[in-house]
């Protein structure tokens, strides 16, 4: 913990810092506080266009799924929500694992959506180091993409700040260049010296400074620390991630040496939630062993003087109360993910103390439903990029023999569904090791067609599979293994997971609800159940989606993860092309 100090450079920090905000001054509070409210988004994943299927879907505050996201309602319910008094800001995530709308073009029009939103600052997520931190760092300064070029036009970079106090540059002494750094030449220069040789030199601003209605507001940006083991070697090159809490305090320090009283930690890491629950509600989870999920450790351990915790990284939507290590209650929220919620956060600043007076503090998670018009001017942009892409779109990838559908075999077993999970094996065995990939049959949303000529276009099969899940790879024990497979028949559904060729079993129909699958092979050899098994599968299944629990049973730091489902679905059949239909043989009728 660390004392609050009081800067002389306090007047002249106030003159440098960027005051971003909305024009208008507030009127102040019966008892001469400052009203200040953040709209926050999180893990967007570049969904520009309205998402499809499960991702366009969130429970609402009454617990009814409704259909959710897109800009175009982003932009809308922003502008219904926003006053005189607000910041936006977002908990990182923003970018990767994008729709192809958004990452054929490296995700600049993401960037630019969030630029028009007029979000002042992000901490950064995981999947913005997808393409390394040179390219993050291109992206943030503008200028063409050093293999494609600017093939949209010259990109200009954000006009956000990105923040991540956690993440270091491995060997550096001096501090980067890029733009947020600049509130740190406000800070006396030997306490700066003192703490960067303390914590270590970020590769990101760790903190920026934003000026609403006359009060100060300090944001300090974390990323998740298993970023080194969910992010590809190359993507985090160079660079070290250390302890959230550690890092929340150095960005917490710099804001006490620049006055700045009022602090709220923008985190990307999250806990799991029980399903069906209201987005306001907290619904967070235990992890398996019965210790509490990383954000809530988080929100609970960070230094006493930060009020609020605005989290992203799960794709969840909860507002919890936790108590900070001075016995104090804070919240801790998260908004999901997709542009489906806005988590709407109001409180009071203190203008004398510049304090934010936590009893105050209240986080309101809004679904962005289609009941309102959506924003004209986004929906034009998204079109814009939507008839951009087809050049992408209509690119072939590979070809087929013959007709891959989604008809299924008497064991629920599809031509499609094994090749999808064959080309998942081939794209998570070597990073991964996984042995066995399986594909839920929902994730399936077109057939390929042989006709007119066996050619696949990138169109055809971002089509199969539009959700941009991520591959992901997790250790199950042999009996895991088998219990897995038995949660495919319940007496309320039937959901077959599309094997990969190393997997087979039989299926008895006959056989009571627990007890129809016997005979489980894995390249041949039957499945030992006190062995240990490395099963790739897509987040959504990795999530305990549709209802295959067993998934959430492992420890979920063991998780390894990969690439988009559709990169490595596009990358198989060009490497195996041409691909014809497998026989449907993997599961035996008993």
């Amino acid at each position: 913990m660390h004392q609050r100090t009081t800067s002389v450079l306090a007047a002249a920090a106030l003159a440098a810092v960027t005051a971003v905000g909305v024009a208008g001054v507030a009127t102040a509070t019966p008892n001469g506080n400052v009203p200040v409210r953040l709209l926050a988004l999180n893990d967007f994943h570049g969904n520009l266009d309205v998402p499809t299927g499960s991702s366009g879907r969130m429970v609402d505050e009454n617990g009814v799924t409704v259909e959710a996201g897109g800009a175009a309602y982003v932009a809308a319910w922003m502008k219904q929500l926003e006053n005189e008094n607000t910041l936006k800001v977002a908990e990182g995530d923003l970018i990767g694992a994008s729709p192809l709308v958004s990452a054929a073009f490296h995700d600049e029009p993401t960037l630019q959506f969030m630029n028009d939103l007029g979000i002042t600052a992000s901490a950064v997520g995981n999947h913005e180091f997808d393409e390394g931190y040179a390219e993050l760092s291109r992206l943030i300064t503008g200028g063409s993409h050093p293999v494609d070029g600017s093939p949209a036009g010259p990109w200009q970079g954000t006009d956000f700040t990105y923040l991540g106090a956690n993440v270091l540059l491995d060997g550096a002494t001096a501090l980067p260049t890029l733009p947020g750094f600049e509130v740190l030449q406000q800070v006396p220069q030997g306490q700066l010296k003192k703490l960067v040789a303390e914590y270590g030199v970020p590769a990101l601003p760790p903190i920026a400074v934003r000026q609403v209605n006359g009060v100060r507001i300090g944001f300090i940006g974390a990323v998740t620390e298993t970023t080194p083991t969910i992010v590809t070697a190359s993507g985090i090159q160079g660079l070290s991630f250390t302890s959230v809490v550690k890092s929340a305090e150095f960005g917490s320090q710099l804001l006490d040496l620049l006055g700045v009283d009022a602090q709220v930690l923008l985190v990307h890491e999250g806990d799991n939630v029980l399903s069906g629950k209201s987005p306001d509600s907290c619904s967070t989870t235990a992890n398996p062993d019965g210790s509490a999920g990383a954000g809530t450790l988080i929100a609970q351990q960070v230094d006493p003087q930060i009020d609020l915790i605005l989290a992203g990284h799960s794709h969840q939507a909860y507002v919890c109360q936790v108590t900070d290590p001075a016995g104090h209650p804070r919240l801790y929220s998260q908004g999901g993910s997709f542009g489906r919620v806005i988590s709407q956060a109001d409180f009071t600043v203190d203008r004398k103390s510049g304090e934010i007076v936590r009893s105050s503090v209240t986080v309101d998670n809004h679904v962005v439903t289609h009941d309102i018009a959506p924003d004209p001017a986004t929906a034009a942009f998204v079109d814009t990029w939507k008839q951009r892409v087809s050049a992408v779109s209509d690119k072939a990838i590979g070809s087929i023999t013959a007709d891959l559908t989604r008809v299924a075999a008497p064991t629920g077993e599809t031509t499609l569904g094994d090749v999808i999970a064959d080309g998942q094996l081939w794209a998570t065995k070597a990073g991964g090791g996984a042995q066995v990939a399986l594909m839920n049959p929902g994730g399936v949303r077109a057939d390929l067609s042989y006709a007119p000529d066996g050619v696949v276009t990138y169109g055809e099969a971002f089509a199969v599979q539009p959700f941009s899940n991520l591959m992901q790879v997790i250790p199950l024990t042999g009996a895991q293994l088998d219990a897995l497979l038995e949660q495919q028949w319940t007496a309320a559904r039937t959901a077959v997971l599309q094997p990969s060729a190393s997997l087979h079993y039989t299926y008895t129909p006959a056989n009571a609800f627990g007890d129809k699958v016997s005979g489980i092979t894995i390249d041949g050899v039957p499945v030992d159940p006190a062995a240990t098994y490395k099963v790739a599968a897509n987040n959504f299944l990795v999530g305990g989606g549709d209802g295959f629990s067993v998934f959430l049973q492992p420890d979920r730091s063991l998780i390894w993860s990969g690439p988009i489902d559709l990169d490595a679905f596009a990358a198989y059949l060009t490497a195996s092309s041409p691909v014809a239909p497998p026989a449907l043989n993997r599961i035996a009728l008993g």
